[in-house]
């Protein structure tokens, strides 16, 4: 592995009080080049290039540790993971969490089983396919501490997707982008709806960068109904 200067990373991460050790960024950063490596075949990420990786996708996935104790965390879900986020570096840095990794795409699985077993992750779990279809499975349903996702989908849509995963008293947090603000008038219905109760918004500028975040912790506070989510493809089509 080619020799990376990892300062800038670090102090990011400290913004948000997380603190990693020299294993720790030896992940990131194996996790940085199998990233490169495997986007020149596929379509991963439109972000390559190595400091904006550390900071727009790993740093951002780790910013959520600034506005809860991942630490009392058990089970966490990340729907729509993607090319891994937030839920690899959330597993790399609390390696206590048991985690698991929905994505509908097969070529996206394929390269995070390469991740994880590279980087030697342990009580880590991915699936494919749709979160309409496995928010059904008796294992899953209403089963998890925390559901995350970066899915650029609207919040109505992505309530619809998470919720169903999340426990009674457990969380659902979207990673969303300041554009959050046009969609969540529209979006609190749906949240109600499927059990959940928006409790706090969080907004703040990704550091070492322009990119203005938010992050909202949405409590699940009473069991979703069972007509949610709806058959694949109609929370897209119509959402709540």
């Amino acid at each position: 592995m080619k020799k990376y200067d990892t300062a800038i990373f670090e102090k990011a991460m400290k913004s948000f009080f997380v603190s990693v050790s020299d294993s720790q960024i030896a992940q990131f950063l194996a996790y940085y080049e199998i990233l490169v490596e495997w986007n020149s075949v596929m379509n991963l990420t439109a972000i390559t290039e190595y400091e904006e990786v550390m900071i727009k996708h790993f740093v951002d996935s780790l910013s959520l540790a600034a506005y809860m104790d991942l630490t009392a965390v058990h089970s966490l879900i990340d729907v729509g993971t993607g090319a891994g986020f937030p839920g690899i570096p959330l597993k790399i840095v609390f390696p206590e969490l048991k985690v698991t990794l929905l994505d509908s795409l097969k070529k996206r699985i394929r390269f995070l089983e390469e991740v994880i077993g590279n980087l030697g992750l342990e009580g880590i779990e991915v699936f494919h396919g749709r979160a309409e279809d496995y928010a059904r499975f008796e294992k899953m349903r209403e089963s998890y501490d925390l559901c995350v996702s970066r899915a650029v989908a609207n919040l109505s849509t992505l309530s619809e997707y998470c919720l169903p995963f999340v426990r009674v008293g457990g969380l659902f947090v979207p990673y969303k982008s300041e554009k959050i603000s046009d969609e969540l008038p529209g979006a609190e219905k749906a949240i109600r709806l499927l059990g959940g109760k928006l409790i706090e918004k969080n907004d703040f500028t990704l550091p070492v960068s322009d990119m203005n975040r938010t992050i909202l912790l949405i409590r699940k506070i009473k069991e979703t109904p069972a007509r949610f989510p709806r058959k694949a493809g109609i929370p897209s089509r119509e959402p709540l």
